[in-house]
Protein backbone atom coordinates (compact mmCIF):
# COMPACT_ATOMS: atom_id res chain seq x y z
CA UNK A 1 0.00 0.00 0.00
CA UNK A 2 1.26 3.88 -0.53
CA UNK A 3 -0.08 6.28 1.57
CA UNK A 4 0.03 9.88 0.64
CA UNK A 5 -0.86 13.32 2.05
CA UNK A 6 -2.24 15.78 0.01
CA UNK A 7 -4.11 18.98 0.05
CA UNK A 8 -7.08 20.59 -1.23
CA UNK A 9 -8.14 24.15 -0.73
CA UNK A 10 -5.32 24.31 1.95
CA UNK A 11 -6.83 20.96 4.21
CA UNK A 12 -4.41 18.65 4.40
CA UNK A 13 -5.69 14.74 3.42
CA UNK A 14 -4.85 10.92 3.80
CA UNK A 15 -4.96 9.01 0.93
CA UNK A 16 -4.03 5.48 -1.12
CA UNK A 17 -1.78 5.61 -4.48
CA UNK A 18 -3.47 3.23 -6.42
CA UNK A 19 -2.40 3.00 -10.53
CA UNK A 20 -2.09 6.52 -10.88
CA UNK A 21 -4.88 7.98 -8.77
CA UNK A 22 -5.42 9.25 -5.22
CA UNK A 23 -8.26 8.06 -3.08
CA UNK A 24 -9.33 9.69 0.08
CA UNK A 25 -9.40 6.55 3.13
CA UNK A 26 -11.71 8.56 5.60
CA UNK A 27 -14.53 8.87 3.03
CA UNK A 28 -14.23 5.23 2.81
CA UNK A 29 -14.00 4.40 6.66
CA UNK A 30 -14.98 7.03 8.93
CA UNK A 31 -13.10 5.87 11.43
CA UNK A 32 -10.09 6.29 9.43
CA UNK A 33 -8.30 10.21 10.50
CA UNK A 34 -8.10 12.44 7.28
CA UNK A 35 -4.60 13.18 8.37
CA UNK A 36 -1.38 11.36 8.61
CA UNK A 37 -0.30 12.38 11.89
CA UNK A 38 -3.15 10.59 14.03
CA UNK A 39 -3.39 7.71 11.28
CA UNK A 40 0.08 6.99 12.91
CA UNK A 41 -0.95 7.17 16.11
CA UNK A 42 -3.95 4.52 15.22
CA UNK A 43 -1.42 1.66 14.96
CA UNK A 44 -2.00 -1.85 13.39
CA UNK A 45 -5.21 -1.31 14.17
CA UNK A 46 -5.48 1.54 11.27
CA UNK A 47 -3.06 0.03 9.18
CA UNK A 48 -5.25 -2.93 8.95
CA UNK A 49 -8.36 -1.04 7.83
CA UNK A 50 -6.75 1.16 5.45
CA UNK A 51 -4.95 -2.28 3.76
CA UNK A 52 -8.13 -3.71 3.13
CA UNK A 53 -10.09 -0.02 2.11
CA UNK A 54 -6.76 -0.55 -0.85
CA UNK A 55 -7.61 -4.13 -1.67
CA UNK A 56 -11.28 -3.51 -2.06
CA UNK A 57 -10.39 -0.42 -4.23
CA UNK A 58 -7.92 -2.49 -6.34
CA UNK A 59 -10.24 -5.62 -6.78
CA UNK A 60 -13.52 -3.43 -7.14
CA UNK A 61 -15.33 -4.38 -4.28
CA UNK A 62 -15.08 -0.60 -2.97
CA UNK A 63 -15.56 2.23 -5.69
CA UNK A 64 -14.11 4.92 -4.37
CA UNK A 65 -13.91 8.48 -5.11
CA UNK A 66 -11.01 9.27 -7.41
CA UNK A 67 -9.42 13.19 -5.54
CA UNK A 68 -8.93 14.80 -8.87
CA UNK A 69 -7.77 18.35 -8.00
CA UNK A 70 -5.08 18.14 -4.98
CA UNK A 71 -1.61 19.45 -4.29
CA UNK A 72 0.98 16.72 -3.12
CA UNK A 73 2.71 17.14 0.06
CA UNK A 74 5.05 14.93 2.00
CA UNK A 75 3.47 11.81 2.84
CA UNK A 76 4.30 12.56 6.59
CA UNK A 77 4.32 16.47 6.64
CA UNK A 78 4.47 17.02 10.26
CA UNK A 79 6.92 14.48 12.16
CA UNK A 80 7.12 14.09 15.44
CA UNK A 81 11.38 14.02 15.31
CA UNK A 82 13.20 13.91 11.96
CA UNK A 83 16.73 11.57 12.57
CA UNK A 84 19.15 10.56 10.05
CA UNK A 85 21.71 7.67 10.78
CA UNK A 86 25.31 6.83 9.42
CA UNK A 87 24.37 3.68 7.82
CA UNK A 88 26.25 3.13 4.52
CA UNK A 89 29.60 2.32 4.74
CA UNK A 90 30.64 3.20 1.64
CA UNK A 91 29.92 6.67 2.42
CA UNK A 92 31.65 6.82 5.57
CA UNK A 93 35.16 5.44 4.34
CA UNK A 94 35.00 7.48 0.85
CA UNK A 95 34.31 10.71 2.29
CA UNK A 96 36.49 10.25 5.17
CA UNK A 97 39.37 9.15 2.56
CA UNK A 98 38.80 11.94 0.45
CA UNK A 99 40.11 14.18 3.25
CA UNK A 100 42.94 12.44 4.26
CA UNK A 101 41.18 10.93 7.28
CA UNK A 102 41.19 7.10 8.19
CA UNK A 103 37.86 5.18 8.67
CA UNK A 104 36.57 5.24 12.16
CA UNK A 105 36.51 2.09 14.05
CA UNK A 106 33.45 3.45 15.97
CA UNK A 107 31.57 3.28 12.86
CA UNK A 108 31.55 -0.38 13.04
CA UNK A 109 30.62 -1.19 16.58
CA UNK A 110 27.28 1.19 16.94
CA UNK A 111 24.66 3.15 14.65
CA UNK A 112 25.06 6.75 15.14
CA UNK A 113 22.50 9.47 14.22
CA UNK A 114 21.34 13.05 14.72
CA UNK A 115 18.53 14.71 15.08
CA UNK A 116 17.36 17.62 11.84
CA UNK A 117 14.84 19.65 11.88
CA UNK A 118 11.29 18.25 11.80
CA UNK A 119 9.85 21.04 10.70
CA UNK A 120 11.42 21.78 7.76
CA UNK A 121 10.03 18.43 5.86
CA UNK A 122 9.21 19.15 2.30
CA UNK A 123 7.59 16.68 -0.21
CA UNK A 124 7.94 16.79 -4.38
CA UNK A 125 7.84 20.57 -6.00
CA UNK A 126 10.02 23.33 -5.55
CA UNK A 127 12.95 23.96 -2.69
CA UNK A 128 13.31 27.80 -1.97
CA UNK A 129 17.19 28.18 -0.73
CA UNK A 130 18.83 31.06 1.00
CA UNK A 131 21.75 32.47 -0.86
CA UNK A 132 24.20 30.98 2.07
CA UNK A 133 22.71 27.56 1.21
CA UNK A 134 23.99 27.89 -2.86
CA UNK A 135 27.45 27.90 -0.98
CA UNK A 136 28.49 24.47 -2.08
CA UNK A 137 24.30 23.18 -1.85
CA UNK A 138 24.07 19.51 -2.28
CA UNK A 139 21.40 16.46 -2.20
CA UNK A 140 21.93 13.41 -0.06
CA UNK A 141 20.40 9.84 -1.54
CA UNK A 142 18.45 8.26 1.62
CA UNK A 143 15.64 5.90 2.45
CA UNK A 144 13.72 6.94 5.60
CA UNK A 145 11.67 5.05 7.32
CA UNK A 146 8.64 6.50 9.87
CA UNK A 147 6.96 4.74 12.97
CA UNK A 148 3.24 4.10 14.09
CA UNK A 149 4.15 2.69 17.58
CA UNK A 150 5.42 3.97 20.83
CA UNK A 151 8.21 2.12 22.75
CA UNK A 152 11.11 2.55 25.16
CA UNK A 153 14.27 0.38 25.14
CA UNK A 154 13.04 -2.09 22.33
CA UNK A 155 15.60 -4.58 20.99
CA UNK A 156 16.79 -4.79 17.21
CA UNK A 157 14.88 -7.96 16.80
CA UNK A 158 11.35 -6.62 17.62
CA UNK A 159 11.88 -3.01 16.10
CA UNK A 160 10.94 -3.56 12.73
CA UNK A 161 7.29 -4.12 14.06
CA UNK A 162 7.31 -0.24 14.68
CA UNK A 163 7.84 0.51 11.28
CA UNK A 164 4.43 1.42 9.54
CA UNK A 165 6.41 2.55 5.89
CA UNK A 166 9.33 3.44 3.99
CA UNK A 167 10.55 6.52 1.59
CA UNK A 168 12.98 8.34 -0.38
CA UNK A 169 14.41 10.99 1.17
CA UNK A 170 16.79 13.87 0.08
CA UNK A 171 19.07 15.18 3.15
CA UNK A 172 19.59 18.39 1.61
CA UNK A 173 22.89 19.78 2.98
CA UNK A 174 24.20 23.62 2.64
CA UNK A 175 27.86 22.16 2.81
CA UNK A 176 29.92 25.80 3.59
CA UNK A 177 27.58 25.95 6.60
CA UNK A 178 27.38 22.92 7.67
CA UNK A 179 31.91 22.56 7.69
CA UNK A 180 32.16 25.86 9.41
CA UNK A 181 30.12 25.27 12.48
CA UNK A 182 31.51 21.86 12.74
CA UNK A 183 34.55 23.06 13.48
CA UNK A 184 33.36 23.49 16.70
CA UNK A 185 32.40 19.88 17.04
CA UNK A 186 28.99 20.92 17.05
CA UNK A 187 25.56 20.14 14.42
CA UNK A 188 25.41 20.04 11.40
CA UNK A 189 22.82 22.84 12.11
CA UNK A 190 22.27 25.21 10.12
CA UNK A 191 24.03 23.45 7.17
CA UNK A 192 20.92 21.18 7.63
CA UNK A 193 17.50 22.41 9.31
CA UNK A 194 16.42 24.42 6.16
CA UNK A 195 14.89 21.20 3.96
CA UNK A 196 14.72 17.76 4.51
CA UNK A 197 12.16 16.28 1.37
CA UNK A 198 10.50 12.64 1.91
CA UNK A 199 8.37 10.94 -0.62
CA UNK A 200 6.77 10.90 -2.57
CA UNK A 201 4.55 8.21 -1.19
CA UNK A 202 4.63 5.90 2.22
CA UNK A 203 5.37 2.08 1.16
CA UNK A 204 4.41 0.20 4.17
CA UNK A 205 6.49 -2.75 4.70
CA UNK A 206 3.93 -5.63 2.99
CA UNK A 207 5.48 -4.09 -0.56
CA UNK A 208 8.72 -4.81 -0.08
CA UNK A 209 8.73 -8.45 1.23
CA UNK A 210 9.80 -9.74 -2.09
CA UNK A 211 12.75 -7.55 -1.79
CA UNK A 212 14.30 -8.89 1.61
CA UNK A 213 17.50 -10.03 1.78
CA UNK A 214 19.97 -11.23 4.64
CA UNK A 215 21.54 -8.19 6.45
CA UNK A 216 25.10 -7.88 6.74
CA UNK A 217 26.78 -10.64 9.03
CA UNK A 218 26.49 -10.16 12.63
CA UNK A 219 23.27 -7.77 12.21
CA UNK A 220 20.10 -8.09 12.47
CA UNK A 221 17.02 -7.02 11.39
CA UNK A 222 15.11 -6.64 8.00
CA UNK A 223 17.54 -5.48 5.19
CA UNK A 224 16.07 -5.36 1.50
CA UNK A 225 17.21 -5.22 -2.18
CA UNK A 226 16.60 -1.46 -3.69
CA UNK A 227 18.58 0.15 -6.11
CA UNK A 228 18.72 3.75 -5.25
CA UNK A 229 19.85 6.56 -7.91
CA UNK A 230 19.76 10.08 -8.27
CA UNK A 231 19.24 11.91 -11.33
CA UNK A 232 20.32 15.87 -11.69
CA UNK A 233 19.28 17.64 -14.70
CA UNK A 234 18.63 14.24 -16.87
CA UNK A 235 22.25 13.19 -15.90
CA UNK A 236 22.35 10.26 -13.08
CA UNK A 237 25.05 10.74 -10.77
CA UNK A 238 24.18 8.45 -7.92
CA UNK A 239 23.86 4.65 -7.61
CA UNK A 240 23.32 2.22 -4.89
CA UNK A 241 21.46 0.06 -2.95
CA UNK A 242 19.97 -0.33 0.09
CA UNK A 243 21.16 -3.74 0.69
CA UNK A 244 24.29 -2.28 1.15
CA UNK A 245 23.34 -0.38 4.46
CA UNK A 246 26.01 -2.14 7.13
CA UNK A 247 23.29 -1.01 10.14
CA UNK A 248 20.28 -1.90 9.49
CA UNK A 249 16.68 0.24 10.28
CA UNK A 250 15.94 -1.91 13.50
CA UNK A 251 19.50 -1.32 14.90
CA UNK A 252 19.14 1.73 14.48
CA UNK A 253 15.76 2.13 15.98
CA UNK A 254 17.03 0.09 19.18
CA UNK A 255 19.80 2.70 20.04
CA UNK A 256 17.30 5.49 19.22
CA UNK A 257 14.89 4.23 21.52
CA UNK A 258 17.42 3.61 24.22
CA UNK A 259 16.64 5.38 27.55
CA UNK A 260 13.87 7.17 25.46
CA UNK A 261 10.79 6.84 24.21
CA UNK A 262 10.20 6.62 19.77
CA UNK A 263 6.82 7.68 18.87
CA UNK A 264 4.65 7.45 16.27
CA UNK A 265 4.91 10.18 13.54
CA UNK A 266 9.15 9.78 13.87
CA UNK A 267 10.96 9.74 11.07
CA UNK A 268 14.19 8.48 10.80
CA UNK A 269 16.78 8.54 7.57
CA UNK A 270 19.51 5.81 6.76
CA UNK A 271 22.33 8.03 5.84
CA UNK A 272 23.60 8.76 2.59
CA UNK A 273 24.59 5.52 0.36
CA UNK A 274 27.85 5.27 -1.18
CA UNK A 275 27.84 7.82 -4.42
CA UNK A 276 25.15 9.70 -3.15
CA UNK A 277 26.17 13.31 -2.62
CA UNK A 278 28.51 15.86 -4.75
CA UNK A 279 30.77 16.18 -1.62
CA UNK A 280 31.76 12.58 -1.97
CA UNK A 281 31.56 12.67 -5.90
CA UNK A 282 33.67 15.60 -5.98
CA UNK A 283 36.53 14.32 -3.23
CA UNK A 284 37.05 11.64 -5.11
CA UNK A 285 37.02 13.28 -8.54
CA UNK A 286 39.60 15.70 -7.34
CA UNK A 287 41.39 12.58 -5.65
CA UNK A 288 41.95 11.47 -8.83
CA UNK A 289 42.04 14.24 -11.25
CA UNK A 290 43.16 17.91 -9.99
CA UNK A 291 41.91 19.09 -12.81
CA UNK A 292 38.17 17.67 -11.72
CA UNK A 293 35.08 20.14 -12.60
CA UNK A 294 33.17 20.01 -9.20
CA UNK A 295 29.72 20.76 -8.89
CA UNK A 296 26.96 22.03 -6.64
CA UNK A 297 23.66 22.13 -7.00
CA UNK A 298 22.53 25.16 -8.30
CA UNK A 299 19.17 27.53 -9.05
CA UNK A 300 17.05 25.95 -11.25
CA UNK A 301 18.48 22.32 -11.48
CA UNK A 302 15.96 19.39 -11.41
CA UNK A 303 17.10 16.78 -8.65
CA UNK A 304 15.03 13.34 -9.24
CA UNK A 305 15.97 10.52 -6.77
CA UNK A 306 14.44 6.78 -7.46
CA UNK A 307 14.38 3.82 -5.57
CA UNK A 308 13.23 0.54 -6.32
CA UNK A 309 9.59 0.14 -4.68
CA UNK A 310 9.58 3.54 -3.23
CA UNK A 311 9.19 5.67 -6.65
CA UNK A 312 10.74 8.68 -7.49
CA UNK A 313 11.08 12.19 -5.69
CA UNK A 314 11.49 15.00 -7.82
CA UNK A 315 12.01 18.62 -6.67
CA UNK A 316 13.41 21.94 -8.60
CA UNK A 317 15.98 24.26 -6.53
CA UNK A 318 14.95 27.52 -6.44
CA UNK A 319 16.28 30.88 -5.16
CA UNK A 320 14.51 32.75 -2.62
CA UNK A 321 14.18 36.57 -2.85
CA UNK A 322 16.55 37.54 -0.18
CA UNK A 323 20.02 38.58 -0.23
CA UNK A 324 20.26 38.28 3.74
CA UNK A 325 23.70 36.16 4.52
CA UNK A 326 24.93 35.05 8.12
CA UNK A 327 28.07 33.47 6.60
CA UNK A 328 28.91 37.52 5.97
CA UNK A 329 27.48 37.92 10.09
CA UNK A 330 31.04 36.78 11.32
CA UNK A 331 32.98 38.94 13.74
Amino acid sequence: MKLVSYKTEDNEHLGVFIKGHIYNLNSCDKLIPDNMNEFLWGGDELMERAQRINADIISGKTEAKEELFFEMMAPVPHPTSCRDAYAFRQHVETARRNRGAAMIAEFDQYPVFYFTNHNAIQGIGEIACMPDHFEKLDFELEVAVVLNKKARNIKAADADSLIAGFMIMNDMSARTLQMEEMLLNLGPAKGKDFCTVIGPWLVTPDELEQYKTAPKPGHTGNAYNLEMKCVVNGKQVSAGNMSDMEWTFAEIIERCAYGCDVLPGDVIGSGTVGTGCFLELNGTGLLNDPNYKVQWLQPGDLVEMEVTALGMLGNIIEKAHSDFSILALKK
